[in-house]
């Protein structure tokens, strides 16, 4: 499983099982700020959202950006993983 940047639609993309996983961001001022995150009802429950919210942080880090969480869900899982 690899996150794409998928940024002709501005979001994160993780396929698992034939399913897409996804969370919307803009980049603003050193920010990725993660509007929403969708995870379909086939992966629910699944951890499938958490693998997409780590592999964001990488990539985050990875870029040096700070992020900024709208979604409620990003917020939730971002304050349970202090970086």
């Amino acid at each position: 499983m690899t996150m794409v940047d998928n940024t002709a639609q501005g979001r994160f993309e993780l396929s698992e099982d034939g399913h897409l996983a996804w969370a919307t961001y803009r980049q603003h001022d050193g920010q990725l700020i993660i509007d929403y995150v969708f995870s379909p009802p086939e992966l629910r429950g699944r951890g499938t959202a958490g693998r997409l919210m780590a592999a964001i942080v990488a990539e985050a880090d990875a870029r040096r950006l700070r992020i900024t969480p709208i979604c409620g869900y990003a917020a939730t899982w971002l304050a349970r993983h202090e970086r």
